[in-house]
């Protein structure tokens, strides 16, 4: 698989990305990188506490991530869980349970698409 194939396997804008980035090494090196990446973690644990200001802030800082690398269908997801957090209440609106499966099936499927593509690398060829 290559990098191009994984994009177009997560739902990612791979050219969107290879403009910003100088090299495909460097678009690599950071889509690996995005499998160390804690906001997803962080967003379910503020979410299961009920801390909606963490909450938003890891959804946030999952969205920018998203946009950078070009993962289009997360940066949906997240984005609009943003969105629905960032209204300043002291609670977690109803509808954003809904909104974070959407983005718990989006990352998941970014992640997978990943880690295939880095198991394709190690295979012999």
């Amino acid at each position: 698989m290559t990098i191009q194939e994984c994009y177009q396997k997560l739902g990612g804008e791979f050219a969107q990305v290879e403009k910003r980035l100088p090299s495909v090494s460097l678009v690599r090196k950071f889509v690996i990188k995005f499998l160390d990446d804690a906001s997803f973690s962080e967003l379910c644990h503020a979410m299961q506490d009920g801390n909606r200001a963490e909450a938003f802030r890891a959804a946030h800082t999952l969205k920018g991530v998203s946009a950078n690398l070009g993962f289009s269908r997360l940066l949906t997801s997240a984005g609009a869980l943003t969105e629905l957090l960032r209204a300043e209440t002291e609670t977690i609106p109803e509808d954003a349970a809904a909104l974070l499966e959407e983005v718990k099936r989006d990352y998941e499927l970014t992640v997978s698409a990943i880690r295939a593509y880095l198991e394709s690398e190690d295979q012999p060829k």
